[in-house]
């Protein structure tokens, strides 16, 4: 009853005018950054901390929270519309909210983000109100073993994305892993994979880059090849009515993905270092293994929508409690907000909760009046979303090349990574020609470097023995997990070439 008390008290003080004023102006402008491709949470946080020293620090931190809740659920607007995500943690929404656009259902795929972004902050706001302190030292427990299981049973889920062409999604996955280790070496700090010696690819391939040139200029590519120009617009229809039934679809249809992405992203979020962009990848995954009909994905059903918006927003608040409670950041955008936390003269810590109850209270009310703020301006902003796609396809398409050029320019300045992204647009196309799946390539980028540097601190603790993942109690179920699932693939394929043997 006492933390209902407390909580109680925190929706109050989010309620006072300055209070509720900055959300929604937060909740709107994130909005719009996260729908903006090469901007997202992180760059938005950043650009506008320095507004923040003119109110106090309660509200400072509750303007910068609106903007992160809004950035999460805006990140599904380019994706869906135009098929480049708006930042790494909206890439999985592309993989069937796109191809629900292009079948006229765009209405239906924005509708489905919106409702399951609201379940997913509803549920993650629940579970951080209740367990903070519990999941922090849990959150604790979690070293390199653990971790790195936890990307092993991550890539387990997507071996399947592919399809049954097991051999080419190995290849796809070794290939992202490839273009994740360019760049400075993490352990030794030694250049590797500089082609050229170019210095450009000494800052690594950012996956901004190439998540704008695979799914901006490559699907730009793609359409205009299949259809032969012959698209004029794609005449989405959108009524008031139509919204209605719309989330009933979406209710029906996209309640197993929102389930899970609501529960699994919320405890990866929670996971310091991991943060949104994994949590709503594994939640695509786990969604599209546990479905009944898991050809459906990737072609425009619903649950592969909701899975990761779900995911992503529950992610978000989950990645706040390590930062209050540990005071250490669960993702880029809460190390942002613990540098602004620390300027206002606040200590996250366990202690942050005792010392400045009403600063923390007042942060967890925001949550959620953040949540139902952006569930109402999204779904008010939905029939501007969709008169974007009433254009004809000879604007569109110029206008996606030219955000997606002007997206990689602003996450990084560098004519270099503009050429990566065509690069990287024109391999994608011919990627899909040839039947090669994208998916688990832009994947194996986001995890990789995660995964990677896991991998080496947890042989260097147990001198070079892999049994470490084996012996663990929490590492040890996680990664017998992960390699079953990846063997199961592999098993289907061997019975059913030897079933075609005997007959």
């Amino acid at each position: 009853m006492e933390i209902l008390s407390f909580l109680a008290d925190g929706v109050l003080l989010a309620l006072l005018p300055i209070n509720l004023f900055l959300i929604v102006i937060g909740v709107t402008v994130g909005l719009f950054i996260g729908a903006m491709p090469g901007l997202g949470s992180v760059n938005g946080v950043a650009i506008l901390l320095p507004i923040t020293f003119l109110v106090p620090p309660s509200s400072a931190i509750i303007f910068l929270a609106a903007i992160y809740y809004g950035a999460m659920y805006g990140g599904a607007i380019s994706s869906v519309t135009l098929g480049i995500p708006g930042a790494s943690t909206a890439v999985a929404t592309t993989f069937d909210g796109r191809p629900l656009a292009l079948k006229g259902r765009a209405s239906l795929a924005l509708v489905t983000a919106a409702l399951a972004s609201f379940v997913g902050g509803t549920v993650a706001n629940i579970f951080f109100t209740l367990f903070a302190p519990l999941l922090a030292s849990l959150a604790l427990s979690f070293g390199p073993p653990e971790i790195f299981a936890l990307m092993l049973l991550a890539f387990a889920t997507f071996v399947g994305l592919g399809g049954d062409d097991i051999p080419k999604t190995v290849f796809s996955i070794c290939f992202g892993l490839v273009l994740a280790s360019v760049g400075f070496d993490t352990i030794s700090g030694e250049p590797r994979l500089v082609l050229f010696d170019i210095p450009g690819f000494l800052r690594g391939i950012g996956f901004i880059v190439l998540a704008i040139g695979v799914y901006g200029i490559g699907e730009m590519l793609w359409t205009i090849e299949q259809t032969r120009g012959e698209i004029t617009s794609m005449n989405p229809k959108m009524t008031v009515k139509g919204m209605v039934e719309d989330a009933r679809e979406a209710a029906r249809l996209g309640w197993r993905g929102t389930t899970i992405g609501s529960i699994l992203g919320f405890f990866v979020g929670v996971l310091p270092a991991a943060g949104a962009t994994p949590g709503s990848l594994m939640s695509y995954g786990v969604a599209k293994m546990m479905s009944r009909n898991p050809q459906d994905y990737g072609n425009g059903t619903p649950d592969g929508v909701a899975a990761p918006e779900a995911a992503n927003n529950s992610a978000s608040t989950g990645a706040m409690l390590p930062m209050l409670t540990l005071g250490i950041p669960g993702s880029p955008t809460t190390a942002i907000l613990l540098g602004g936390m620390v300027i206002w003269g606040l200590t996250p810590g366990p202690r942050l909760f005792v010392d400045e109850s009403e600063f923390v209270w007042g942060l967890i009310g925001s949550f959620y009046i953040s949540n139902v703020a952006a569930l109402v301006i999204n779904l008010a902003f939905i029939p501007l979303f969709i008169w974007m796609l009433r254009m004809p396809f000879t604007i569109l398409s110029p206008l996606i090349f030219v955000l997606s050029i002007v997206g990689g320019f602003a996450a990084s300045h560098s004519m270099h990574d503009l050429w990566l992204i065509v690069i990287f647009g024109i391999g994608a196309f011919f990627m899909r020609k040839f039947d090669y799946p994208l998916a688990p390539a832009v994947l194996a980028i986001v995890l990789g470097p995660i995964a990677e540097p896991t991998l080496r601190q947890s042989l260097l603790l147990s001198s070079g023995d892999p049994t470490i993942f084996f012996t663990r109690p929490i590492a040890g179920p996680i990664t017998v997990i992960a390699i079953v699932l990846i063997l199961l693939p592999a098993l289907k394929l061997f019975r059913r070439n030897r079933a075609v043997v005997h007959s």
